[in-house]
């Protein structure tokens, strides 16, 4: 088992444009779906903005970098992700975190 202080959370906001919302939707809940059964894939959780519904968080956390990039080559994530909601996307934000200990 790897210990928490090894975990890496990534963070990512989309704003869609829009009318894409619905197939946004779909492609997150593929995404999530297919992420969470990675080997080094903790969580991935979807958020929805209340005040701006067009934007999407995503929390991801993963044992360590080397599953984060594992994650990056996925077929889902070209399907869903780089070919699916960044094709949708007005904008896109990313960061990557570690624990601070």
């Amino acid at each position: 088992m790897v210990a928490f202080w090894e975990m890496i959370t990534l963070v990512v906001t989309y704003v869609i444009a829009e009318g894409r919302e619905p197939e946004a939707e779909s492609y997150l809940r593929a995404l999530r779906t297919e992420s969470r059964r990675e080997p080094g894939c903790r969580t991935y959780e979807v958020h929805r903005s209340l005040e701006v519904p067009r934007t999407f968080l995503i929390f991801e956390q993963y044992d360590d970098l080397t599953a984060l990039d594992a994650h990056r080559e996925t077929p889902h994530f070209a399907h869903f992700g780089k070919n699916g909601l960044q094709t949708i996307m007005e904008s896109r934000a990313a960061a990557t975190y570690e624990p601070f200990v």
